[in-house]
């Protein structure tokens, strides 16, 4: 009918299902051997260090798909460059994670009277320098939203997967909370897996109203990692207190915000066809 609203075509689905905790069991174990590696040997350059086991995710990901077939294989690259979507999508995943942080600003200003901190770096720049690193979290986004998310999906949809991803990929950054040098030293991580987990279902909806792109994950990553401190959430640095949850009141706000966009968009991920 004429004007009817139509659903997004589902991503395409590999032709067998390759055994999802394989792809867990494996990509932690070789990411965490190489960041402990990494932080033992080169202490002054982990953030180079680390590179190799950062894109442990996509390498682990690509391996078991070749494994499976050809087809998914060629699927799964293919989803890296698909660049024809709306718009709309495009600023969705540049600015979701700077509409979050400006909104938990507001409501500190609303509570307190006065404006939070502000960070240093312009919002143009910060946006500048995600189209930049886009292609970087390819290491991460082939294996958490084209492995993992695509897979679970078949057997539980897109909005309990994104869950089940959001947790797991949380997980899978603990040893960076131990690492010296590492900007997640000291830091809760209860509250990390807290915020990840609620990002996911964002990511996930992202990903299944974009028809599996990858590249729209990609650039939404980017831009979460290079977004964040527009309105800095940091608490001290605590390695005592790692496994605590705690945060700055400006943390608190950007945990619930995320939440709320994470419920909403959560109950869209179920109304729709998994």
């Amino acid at each position: 009918m004429t004007g009817a609203k139509t659903e997004p075509e589902r991503p395409p689905l590999p032709q067998r299902r390759a055994n999802v905790m394989t792809f867990v069991l494996l990509t932690f174990i070789a990411t965490w051997t190489m960041w402990i590696a990494a932080s033992a040997f080169f202490p002054d350059s982990l953030a180079f260090a680390s590179l190799p086991g950062t894109i442990m995710p996509a390498i682990m990901a690509l391996w078991l798909t070749k494994r499976e077939s050809e087809q998914s294989f060629r699927d799964l690259v293919t989803r890296l460059f698909k660049w024809r979507v709306s718009v709309w999508y495009y600023v969705f995943a540049l600015t979701f994670m700077a509409a979050v942080k400006l909104s938990a600003a507001s409501l500190y200003r609303l509570d307190t009277g006065a404006w939070p901190a502000f960070g240093a770096t312009s919002l143009i720049l910060m946006l500048v320098g995600a189209l930049f690193s886009t292609p970087v979290q390819a290491g991460e986004e082939i294996g958490w939203r084209g492995f993992m998310l695509q897979r679970l999906a078949l057997r539980m949809g897109f909005a309990w997967a994104s869950l089940l991803v959001g947790v797991t990929w949380a997980a899978w950054h603990l040893p960076m909370f131990f690492m010296p040098g590492g900007d997640m030293v000291g830091q809760s991580f209860p509250l990390f897996v807290l915020m990840v987990t609620a990002l996911s279902v964002p990511m996930a909806w992202l990903y299944r109203r974009t028809d599996g792109s990858l590249l729209l994950t990609m650039i939404m990553h980017a831009a979460v990692n290079n977004t964040a401190a527009i309105v800095p959430s940091r608490s001290p640095a605590d390695p005592d207190h790692v496994f605590l949850l705690f945060a700055t009141p400006i943390g608190w706000l950007t945990a619930i915000i995320l939440w709320v966009a994470a419920a909403i968009l959560f109950i869209r991920l179920r109304a729709s066809r998994n």
